[in-house]
């Protein structure tokens, strides 16, 4: 976002023991400590971090288990995400190729449980490797450890803080995937005329999809969806559709139904509108741009002005899908 403030001390780490050595360091200092991967689903405050940011860089992309109709793949923390997905394309493995182009490190995926056209990293996920900063030791939890559900995980919940996360292990299939799609990568597959379906075709529509909905921030200051898709029971979609008879809507389970963030900030009429500085993005209304705001107070106001326009409108409270450093968080 080109917002926050400055860090008293940053270390770059490349493997687990610099990683504990550092940590440790910085408790002796009493330093607080933050680890981030690359950042870009972090919003910082103005007054920045009065400790010590970890920055995981630790690599590496190995095969460790084959067999006629799955690959395990282990990934180090700091291996950048999209190179993982091209790795498994690139050997036609299924299961995150829906997940290309997406910012980041493999090492926060499991934070977010990261995921987008249908597919999120809890699906193909085994286990994670990393440093337990209460006990002082590297730990693997499974899947049922980490408490994944939608955009949410241990990690952002009652153990936010605990765990640095070294290594990723996913498995892949080696089946074709096979349609129906999500919605808006169909509509591209149909639209192009692309009826051969395999992870590379996949890909590539994936990343033509997201480059005109979710911009590069590298070239526009954006946190990618800044606002989760809704959450609602059904009885409030078939209450909606009253009025909304085309409304856009995604089954979670038995009574529970997701609505795109995008489409109703959309529908209060705020797409390409700039609040405070900071602009709803004209090609995907769930993305907020950073236009000329100068702080994190223009940001967090242009927030609480979408989150209650779309609250009057529909009764439905947006959450934001980014974390937050500020200069109290003491991990």
């Amino acid at each position: 976002m080109r917002l926050g403030g400055n860090a008293s001390y940053v270390a770059e780490v490349t493997t687990p023991e610099q990683l504990q050595q550092v940590y440790q360091n910085a408790k002796k200092m009493n330093q607080p400590v933050y680890v981030i991967g690359g950042g870009s689903n972090l919003i910082a405050h103005d007054d920045g971090f009065a400790g010590v940011i970890i920055l995981n860089k630790i690599p590496g992309i190995d095969i460790i288990a084959d067999d006629t109709t799955s690959t395990t793949i282990r990934a180090g923390g700091g291996e950048i995400w999209d190179n993982l997905v091209k790795f498994t394309v690139d050997r036609n493995l299924a299961g995150i190729e829906a997940m290309s182009g997406i910012p980041g490190t493999v090492g926060a995926a499991p934070v977010q449980n990261i995921g987008a056209y249908g597919q999120e990293l809890a699906d193909t996920f085994i286990s994670l490797e990393g440093y337990d900063t209460t006990t002082d030791s590297f730990v693997t939890l499974s899947w049922e450890d980490c408490g994944f559900s939608y955009r949410h995980s241990i990690f952002r919940g009652d153990s936010a803080g605990r765990y640095i996360i070294s290594a990723v292990t996913l498995a892949l299939d080696k089946r074709v995937p096979e349609p129906p799609f999500y919605e808006s990568l169909q509509k591209y597959l149909d639209a192009n005329d692309i009826h051969e379906y395999n992870v590379q075709t996949i890909r590539v529509a994936v990343l033509a999809v997201r480059e005109n909905k979710l911009p590069d921030p590298a070239k526009l200051p954006n946190a990618g969806s800044f606002f989760k898709n809704a959450i609602v029971e059904q009885w409030k979609v078939d209450e909606l559709r009253k009025e909304y008879p085309d409304i856009p809507t995604f089954a979670v389970d038995d009574k529970h139904v997701k609505i795109p963030a995008g489409w109703l900030i959309e529908q209060c009429e705020l797409k390409g509108q700039v609040i405070n500085g900071m602009k709803v993005h004209d090609g995907n209304a769930v993305v907020l741009i950073n236009d000329s705001a100068t702080s994190y107070a223009d940001l967090a106001a242009a927030r609480e002005e979408i989150i209650s326009i779309v609250r009057d409108k529909f009764q439905i409270v947006l959450q934001q899908e980014p974390l937050e450093l500020n200069g109290s968080i003491n991990s």
